[in-house]
């Protein structure tokens, strides 16, 4: 019998959360999927040396501050840990925007921008690229204007409907519901064990689904943040997963039967239609503490690994490459 992992690849599109480079040549995924965490961990592996150091040698050459140099360099580095991606999928590659930028909308359409061009400049096509953004109302916004100007985007932390009806009434391409961090908020504050049928995370991508499918919207959602391979199962046959290598591997060890679960033919009992302004949007995610704390809490970490792969990259630049 396929493995499970073979099984899911024939009702869902398969994306890798990594930048490790053997991991995506294993699992052979659509496409991949990086953030500010996920360059950082690649930051340390050997296989990004000459990545590493032909960023920091064109560092080296450039005029300003040791800070916005150390800047320039990662976000260089973002852009060439993408292209090296990009080679051994045959999708799309998503690129973060700074998550210091989620509350400022004309500069994040500035960044998303140079993303773009700077891909282009080395041969990727933005077809191949999705601009990921923070689910801020201001990301949204971004991604609204980017979308029209055929830059399709993925929106990142996101966690709640009144998120996921706002990025499909701003026409984004895609989204990622995170699974894993929406039952970590439940099972720290209710101090209950979830199984996968009931884990908050699986039933808040569903009901986004549903959401989806009734009304038309032809955002595509794809679950993100798995804690266990059980969640992922609990989802099978939702547009796209982005999963982690270690849950790949057990995925592919595993040669049981898998359920789909989510069909857009019988996608289940949907609410009703929503659409949000700025103050009503504001008011619907205050008034979802989950929404609220995750969502800052995720922009914190992006951030803070940010500033530490800014550092990591000031001191190489300060200690030199051969030109």
């Amino acid at each position: 019998m396929p493995s499970k992992l073979d099984q899911l690849k024939s009702m869902t599109v398969v994306v890798a959360d990594t930048g490790d480079l053997e991991a995506i040549k294993t699992f052979h995924p659509v496409d991949c999927t990086t953030n500010p965490s996920l360059v950082l961990k690649a930051f340390e592996l050997p296989l990004y040396k000459d990545v590493i150091d032909s960023a920091v040698s064109w560092g080296n050459k450039q005029g300003g501050s040791k800070e916005a140099i150390a800047a320039a360099v990662a976000d260089r580095l973002s852009v060439a840990f993408g292209a090296e991606v990009s080679k051994l999928v045959p999708g799309r590659v998503s690129t973060e925007v700074n998550a210091d930028l989620s509350f400022d909308t004309e500069a994040s359409l500035k960044r998303a921008r140079a993303i773009i061009k700077d891909y282009a400049d080395i041969g990727i096509p933005r077809e191949r690229i999705l601009i990921k953004l923070a689910s801020t109302w201001e990301g949204i916004r971004a991604a609204e204007i980017l979308q029209k100007e055929g830059i399709d985007c993925n929106l990142t932390l996101l966690f709640s409907l009144a998120q996921a009806a706002a990025c499909a009434d701003a026409g984004v391409f895609l989204i990622s519901p995170f699974v894993g961090r929406i039952l970590d908020w439940y099972v720290k504050s209710t101090g209950k064990t979830f199984e996968p049928e009931e884990d908050p995370g699986v039933v808040s991508v569903r009901q986004i689904y549903a959401y989806y499918k009734a009304h038309g919207i032809k955002t595509v959602v794809m679950g993100a943040s798995f804690r266990s391979t059980g969640e992922i199962e609990a989802l099978a046959g939702c547009d796209r997963l982005t999963i982690a290598p270690a849950l790949l591997e057990k995925l592919a060890a595993d040669e049981g039967t898998l359920v789909r679960k989510l069909d857009p033919a019988n996608a289940g009992e949907a609410p009703a239609k929503l659409s949000y302004d700025e103050k009503g949007f504001r008011w619907a995610l205050n008034e979802d503490p989950m929404a609220t704390e995750k969502l800052s809490e995720g922009i914190r970490q992006f951030a803070k690994d940010l500033r530490t792969l800014r550092g990591l990259v000031a001191k190489k630049l300060e200690a030199g490459v051969p030109a």
